[in-house]
């Protein structure tokens, strides 16, 4: 990306099911669901949303490589996405197992995002 144009963090949790994914996905709707970026078109070479690039970086504690990049990337609406995983966020206890919310312990897994938007 040769210019940055916004950065929004957030953070996801997944509180049963050990779900990377589920949480890698709520930490980038966390960053950019409550941001409106008018104008951003103007911005853009050509004036078109085809010419922004979005890179999600996501913090994430365990399990890396089970990541599901494809559903990451269907969180954002628009511009081609890159992701990059790197060691990060946080595992801890959720003080309960509830088997039938999918636990196999009582970990809980949360990710940090930034979504960076440029061109």
């Amino acid at each position: 990306m040769d210019k940055i144009l916004f950065i929004q963090t957030g953070t996801g949790i997944d509180m049963h099911g050990q779900d990377i994914t589920n949480a890698a996905v709520k930490a980038v709707d966390n960053a950019i669901n409550f941001n409106s970026m008018p104008g951003i078109e103007a911005a853009l070479p050509n004036q078109s949303l085809d010419n922004m690039k979005v890179k999600v970086k996501l913090a994430v504690p365990r399990n890396l490589d089970q990541l599901d990049k494809a559903e990451v990337t269907k969180s954002i609406p628009f511009g081609k996405v890159e992701i990059e995983v790197m060691e990060g966020g946080m595992a801890t206890t959720s003080g309960i197992i509830l088997e039938e919310e999918g636990d196999s312990n009582e970990m809980m897994y949360l990710v940090n995002a930034a979504v960076e938007v440029g061109y």
